[in-house]
């Protein structure tokens, strides 16, 4: 059902002995079995103590996902299926998703450049032919 190994991203593979999976009842959809099937999932990863991630990689996920942590826990709840099998597919899912997005090289930054000569020339012509258009619209002293 859940494979030994996860795979995060390249050079990042989480052992499955680092998450903790709890179950319970789902207020979800599952009609009679609603109350006999223990089908929510809820997976949490410490990803504070977790010795796979490196320094690097483990602080800028801590940051990224401050406001999600609980004590450097990540918790992750499935419940929108009937089954507790595919609910743990989803939540593995998208915790592998969510580390993805936290773990991910952050963007470049950009270089500042002026704009060139001709493009100043032309936005300036534009402004000109756009002030002469309103200016030919009003009416002057008795036109009226």
């Amino acid at each position: 059902m859940v494979p030994r190994e996860i795979q995060v991203r390249p050079g990042l593979v989480l052992p499955a002995g680092e998450l903790r999976w709890r179950y319970s009842r789902s207020s979800g959809p599952g009609g009679q079995g609603v109350n006999t099937a223990d089908s929510r999932v809820e997976l949490s990863f410490d990803l504070a103590g977790s010795p796979t991630l490196s320094a690097v990689l483990r602080e800028r996920a801590m940051t990224r996902l401050a406001g999600r942590l609980h004590d450097g826990v990540l918790t992750i709840v499935a419940s929108e299926h009937r089954s507790q099998l595919r609910n743990r597919e989803a939540a593995l899912e998208r915790l592998v998703d969510t580390l993805q997005a936290a773990t991910a090289r952050p963007p470049r930054a950009r270089r500042a450049t002026a704009p060139s000569r001709g493009s100043v020339e032309r936005r300036l012509q534009a402004k000109k032919r756009r002030s002469s258009t309103k200016r030919n619209r009003r009416s002057g002293p008795g036109d009226e």
